[in-house]
């Protein structure tokens, strides 16, 4: 049993709380996948099996490899917080992140049955872990977050299956229902941390405004929207393909309304603050975009990235920035000044992956390979900095 208030002496710390080895990962597999990506779509390299294709494996791995990583790390160590007991760690921590790393190395053996296997343990695992001291401390609200990630566990099992040859759609349904419980938890904890961030970060009094009527709206319009582009895009559902579009730009004035209520001037002035506001404003952006593909038939594709890469991953690495500092008993309104650069070199991939292949298409190539080296860019010099942080113990001694 570890003596949480005895000071910790000890040199590395990686196995002290979820969010240690799990951000970890997902910063290191942002950076390897990405240059997986950029050599297989870009010089051919043939590293996948046959019946593997590329778009799939990169699709894939964004979610259950790299964003499932953010999310592990982020709701073990928020568990811990919410429930004031202790969650997994030491050589149990390790392991459960040694399955997630198995996971993303099966498929380049071939050996997609094991891969599917291993990657379904690992996120039955991680609800497991996640759920077990909510229901000690019978926090009955929170369990809503882990029925979300326990949904990844049937939307992995549907991609497997389709891409084994079980299932036609299968691959279409895992993917797309994956992406979106995604979504649907970074709103949840959007929803609950960024206007709290704010209220504390502006340096003045502030009341964020939230109103219980945008909450049950925009919960059921995103639910209606999900189902109706997973039947929409597995299918080629014409008549959910349209009702996905209804859906999706009826949430864009809904998530506009709440974003006002959030808005303080001063929010510009500290870096972990803007960079969530913008992100939840590529989501926005993205329902809208979404909206655009059915009603002038513009590139799901185009939506999708701006759901992606503005929204979901200018959120996730805000997050592990704040959360790695605040946990390691580092000051969060004194992040590193190269966060700034980090930041605005990622919003910057996501316009051009957005904006620029949607506006100028004929250059379409060249604006996938910037995009791709803005955000090994910027998750390089994220990681430069945070590695140390996340292996080394806390600066004022604590175990945590």
């Amino acid at each position: 049993m570890i003596n949480l208030e005895k000071p910790y002496t000890g040199k590395y710390a990686l196995d002290h709380l979820g969010f240690r080895p799990f951000f970890l990962a997902a910063g290191l597999f942002a950076i390897l996948g990405m240059v997986l990506w950029l050599g297989i779509y870009h010089f051919k390299w043939l590293l996948l099996p046959s019946n593997y294709p590329a778009t799939v494996w990169h699709g894939h791995e964004m979610i259950f490899g790299y964003a499932v990583a953010v999310a592990a790390g982020f709701l073990l160590t928020a568990v811990k917080n919410w429930t004031n007991r202790p969650t997994i760690s030491q050589q149990p921590l390790l392991i459960l992140a040694l399955l997630w790393f198995l996971a993303r190395v099966l498929p380049f053996t071939g050996l997609l049955s094991v891969a599917a296997v291993v990657d379904t343990a690992f996120l039955l695992w991680l609800t497991y872990e996640m759920a077990h001291p909510i229901i000690k401390a019978q926090q009955w609200k929170q369990m809503a977050l882990v029925g979300k990630v326990a949904l990844l566990i049937p939307a992995n099992i549907a991609f497997y299956l389709g891409l084994l040859g079980y299932w036609t759609e299968g691959v279409q349904v895992g993917l797309y229902a994956a992406f979106y419980t995604i979504l649907a938890l970074i709103f949840t904890m959007g929803r609950r941390v960024i206007p709290f961030f704010i209220e504390r970060g502006v340096g003045c009094p502030f009341e964020a405004k939230n109103d219980v009527w945008v909450d049950r709206f925009s919960l059921i319009l995103f639910l209606g929207f999900a189902v109706a582009d997973v039947i929409a895009m597995a299918f080629g559902h014409a008549t959910a393909h349209f009702l996905a579009g209804l859906l999706a730009l009826a949430q864009v004035p809904l998530h506009a309304f709440r974003m006002v209520g959030w808005y303080h001037p001063n929010l510009w002035e500290k870096t972990l603050l803007w960079v969530l506001y913008l992100a939840y404003g590529w989501l926005v952006l993205g329902f809208f975009l979404k909206f655009l593909a059915v009603a002038v038939s513009i590139s799901p594709w185009i939506a999708l990235h701006a759901f992606a890469i503005g929204g979901i991953g200018m959120m996730t690495i805000g997050m592990m920035a704040r959360v790695a500092l605040g946990h390691t008993g580092r000051n969060v309104t004194e992040p590193p000044t190269s966060l700034i650069l980090v930041f605005l070199v990622l919003f910057s991939a996501a316009f051009i992956r957005v904006w620029n292949v949607w506006l100028v298409p004929e250059f379409y190539g060249e604006w996938i390979l910037t995009a791709q080296l803005l955000w090994i860019t910027a998750f390089t010099v994220f990681m430069w900095h945070y590695a140390p942080i996340l292996i080394k113990p806390r600066i004022d001694g604590r175990y945590g």
